[in-house]
């Protein structure tokens, strides 16, 4: 069979040619490796696969969904291997709980729905004065999420589902007074200690180290005192502002975007009017909408007939509270702010008109409009400024996808300098010293972006010193740069850190010596406590502490008080050593009843939590959850 292949070669190789070449031209090779990456399998629920295209785009629309909530959020702390496992924590959950309400068969129905979203403050928040939803703004929701109208409501759907699973263990955690009374008394125990402190910082004024002694723990230390790898860099960005510099507007056009914008641009028509409202809601009987009615014609031919008296008829009998009072004063309006029958009446009268009896969902209005108040005509060089920069915007908008082209090619194909993408472009070239792989405290803006520091020191880029690749380092901001020049982490010289190598031997040996005597004191004393010289007397717990060390009030609380006193003798880290000593042991203070009730209910809520968390982990486990990534960056290896 393979005859055909050998009698036809140049045949077949033309076609591998036009069926594998063209997918690495569209693909390239980096497409081929993402869409291997695109299979990696991050978590498994059953036979249930993520992969590691689903994590990346799930956090990334967490981060956007943070970001838009807490603009003021350090962007850092989003990219850190922690929230990216927070954000599959949080994808394996959502999976495991929708299968146990499948296997439940707990289903949202679209009455439950229906009534969830309109007790929804946000949702609520979407409907205009005549209680209609806001279409064109449920739609903005939905896309701010990625997400379609009935993609979202999917999404709420399944959420309450998952509720629902929960929802029994939750509403039925149960914990009785008596057992909640044993736990709290024994949480909020007290306990009189006394202690005695031997802090390093007391010993650190007898300690006088020699040259030798600094020199032998500088050497078997050297990697404390090594200055980080540095870099200096220039670097160019290019974001919208920078392409508005580039454009100029002609007079021409500006005067004729005035000229079609003028109106818009000068404010909008605002009117007065006065109304009466006789109410007949949508969902009234005909019989009480007919009666309505007859009331507001009965009225109409009164203010027709006596125009004068429509501030009396109104305050006698319009049903709208707000403006009744007002004599149906509803003060100046633009469009936009009434119900569109209402608005589309005001705005088709002339001063001092009353309309024909108009419909709207909240019943039947009379309308008197009372004051028109047009807006100044303002001149060109009054708006100039603001159409200049209103068409600088939308110009740069339109432009900047292909200047980002040309900055991209540009500091890719002359890679040995940025200066001919400066002066393309009319871009700054900037320079920073001192940055390091990481960003230094306080950095702002493309300095603070990681993803653009790791570019820059990477290995190309330090060897040769060559221009970066165009990095998107926020919304239309793309920024390059280049090493100028770069130090390697080093072991700085004797000379330079000695005073940091006495800081250190001193603070060791000080830290020694106070824990050497503290312990030979604890021997002592227990065997002598006469010779022991302790502070006053307190009564601690642990919401009362006395202003005592965490340290000293949690070594005796767990201090085993079977037979009284207790000596404890307490590391308290680089501060010192501390001895304490338990004297006896009282019942938790008295508290009132309405105290009591609510550290029970409190301690219900910790053992509900408790149960809750215990179920997830038996479904996990039933339903057979691997976890297969342990850091954002980690491959991941099916198990």
């Amino acid at each position: 069979m393979f005859d055909v292949f050998r009698k036809h070669t140049k045949i077949m190789m033309v076609l591998l040619f036009l069926l594998v070449i063209p997918s690495f031209v569209l693909l390239g090779v980096d497409g081929y490796n993402r869409s291997q990456e695109s299979k990696e399998v991050v978590a498994k629920i059953g036979s249930l696969e993520i992969t590691k295209t689903q994590w990346d785009v799930a956090h990334k629309n967490e981060v956007d969904r943070l970001r838009s909530a807490q603009p003021q959020i350090d962007v850092k702390l989003l990219d850190s291997d922690e929230s990216h496992l927070a954000t599959l924590d949080r994808m394996v959950r959502d999976r495991v709980l929708a299968l146990a309400a499948q296997d439940a068969h707990l289903l949202t129905t679209d009455a439950r729905l229906a009534r969830f979203l309109q007790e929804d403050p946000t949702i609520a928040s979407l409907r205009r004065p005549d209680g209609k939803l806001d279409m064109d703004r449920y739609r903005q929701l939905a896309a701010a999420q990625g997400l379609t109208p009935e993609g979202f409501e999917n999404s709420v759907r399944d959420d309450i589902s998952r509720q629902q699973v929960q929802a029994a263990i939750l509403s039925s955690g149960f914990v009785s007074p008596a057992v909640a009374d044993v736990s709290l008394n024994a949480f909020f125990e007290r306990r009189e200690v006394q202690f005695a402190n031997f802090l390093t910082k007391d010993y650190a004024i007898k300690v006088n180290p020699s040259e030798a002694e600094l020199q032998s723990f500088y050497k078997a230390n050297e990697a404390l005192f090594r200055a980080p790898e540095q870099a200096k860099v220039e670097y160019v960005v290019l974001d919208i502002e920078s392409v508005k510099k580039s454009i100029t507007i002609p007079e021409a056009d500006a005067r004729s975007y005035y000229e079609q914008n003028v109106a818009r641009l000068s404010g909008k028509e605002e009117r007065r009017a006065s109304h009466i409202l006789i109410s007949a809601p949508k969902d009234a009987s005909d019989q009480d909408k007919a009666k309505a009615r007859a009331m507001a014609d009965s009225l109409l031919k009164a203010v027709r007939a006596k125009p004068e008296s429509f501030a009396d008829v109104a305050k006698k009998n319009s049903q709208d509270p707000g403006s009744a009072t007002k004599g149906g004063d509803l003060d100046f309006f633009a469009r936009g702010a009434m119900v569109k029958p209402f608005e589309d009446a005001v705005f088709a009268m002339k001063k001092g008109d009353i309309s024909d009896v108009v419909t709207s969902d909240f019943g039947y209005h009379i309308i008197r409009l009372t004051d028109v108040k047009l807006p100044v005509q303002r001149t060109f060089e009054e708006l100039r400024a603001g159409i200049e920069s209103d068409l600088k915007a939308q110009q740069a908008q339109r432009k900047y996808a292909e200047v980002a082209e040309l900055f991209t090619n540009t500091v890719y194909e002359q890679a040995d300098s940025l200066k001919p993408v400066a002066d393309k472009l009319g871009l700054q070239v900037q320079i920073a010293d001192g940055l390091t792989r990481q960003p230094q405290p306080g950095a702002k803006g493309s300095l603070a972006n990681e993803r653009f520091l790791a570019s820059l020191f990477s290995k190309d880029s330090l060897e040769k010193k060559r221009n970066t690749e165009a990095i998107e380092v926020g919304a239309s901001q793309l920024v390059a740069g280049r090493i100028l020049t770069y130090s390697p982490v080093r072991t700085l010289p004797f000379n330079e850190v000695r005073a940091q190598v006495r800081e250190r031997v001193v603070a060791a040996t000080a830290l020694e010596m106070a824990r050497s005597e503290g312990k030979a004191k604890l021997i002592q004393w227990k065997q002598d406590a006469s010779k022991a010289s302790l502070s006053n007397p307190l009564m601690v717990s642990r919401d009362q502490t006395q202003n005592v060390a965490p340290s000293i009030v949690m070594a005796a609380l767990r201090a085993d008080v079977a037979a009284l006193p207790v000596w404890q003798g307490v590391e308290i880290g680089p501060e010192g050593f501390a001895i304490v000593r338990v004297n006896k042991v009282a019942a938790r203070a008295g508290v009132s009843a309405a105290v009591q009730q609510r550290d029970r209910e409190q301690y219900t809520q910790w053992w509900t939590a408790a149960e809750v968390q215990a179920y997830y982990a038996a479904l996990k486990e039933r339903l057979k959850v691997q976890l297969l990534a342990t850091s954002s960056g980690a491959p991941a290896t099916t198990k």
